[in-house]
């Protein structure tokens, strides 16, 4: 019998809170009108693909993120001299979320084209490295396959639109404490493709 696939259930209803961590110039110049929209992201290491990347209600994370940043300067494109906390109002919309069975079988499958489309190449299949396999060259190659996907079953008239936003909580960092299952740095992460997603920024109350 064939599972059913549910998919109205793909669009997360209501609004979010979320943060960005980024240097202060930048951030000012957002909340002063004179930028519209936070530039995505491009590295061909980004574990949700390209898009605006936020950090799911928590600003503290977005604040370490950035501070951290501004001494290890591989860890973002541009330089952060300051460290600044930008919040987010955004709608999910049509999400992939990956705490979500039916959206990873769609990440599942989308791997299983990837490899195909290397057979008979030189080229190989990017690999995640790293430390935590932090840099995540082949989980960007699938989430970028599944987007390829999802467009051309669209323009060939199909039931696929393009999603707006990922969505993925990761495990991350040292055991919280001997023998948990908690890790001090788990988050959701959250990449937005679709700028209409994002309703404002505001400038985070500290108190």
């Amino acid at each position: 019998m064939t599972a059913p696939t549910y998919p109205l259930y793909q669009r997360l209803p209501g609004l979010i809170l979320a943060f960005h961590g980024c240097d202060k110039a930048i951030g000012e110049k957002l909340l002063q009108g004179k930028m519209t929209h936070l530039q995505p992201s491009k590295n061909n290491y980004d574990w949700l693909g390209g898009g605006i990347y936020f950090w799911e209600n928590d600003p503290l994370r977005a604040w370490s993120f950035a501070e951290k940043a501004s001494h290890k300067h591989h860890l973002t494109k541009g330089s952060i001299k300051t460290p600044f906390v930008l919040g987010a109002i955004i709608d999910l919309g049509l999400c992939l979320n990956l705490m979500d069975c039916r959206a990873l079988d769609e990440v599942r499958y989308a791997h299983d084209i990837l490899q195909l489309s290397y057979v008979g190449s030189e080229e190989i299949v990017p690999m995640n490295t790293g430390e935590n396999l932090g840099a995540r060259f082949l989980d960007r190659a699938v989430i970028e396959m599944l987007h390829t996907l999802r467009l051309q079953f669209e323009e060939k008239g199909g039931m696929h639109p393009p999603y707006d936003t990922v969505r993925s909580a990761f495990p991350e960092g040292n055991a919280l404490y001997e023998n948990a299952g908690f890790q001090a740095e788990n988050h959701i992460q959250i990449a937005v493709r679709n700028h209409d997603c994002i309703k404002g920024y505001f400038r985070p109350i500290q108190e």
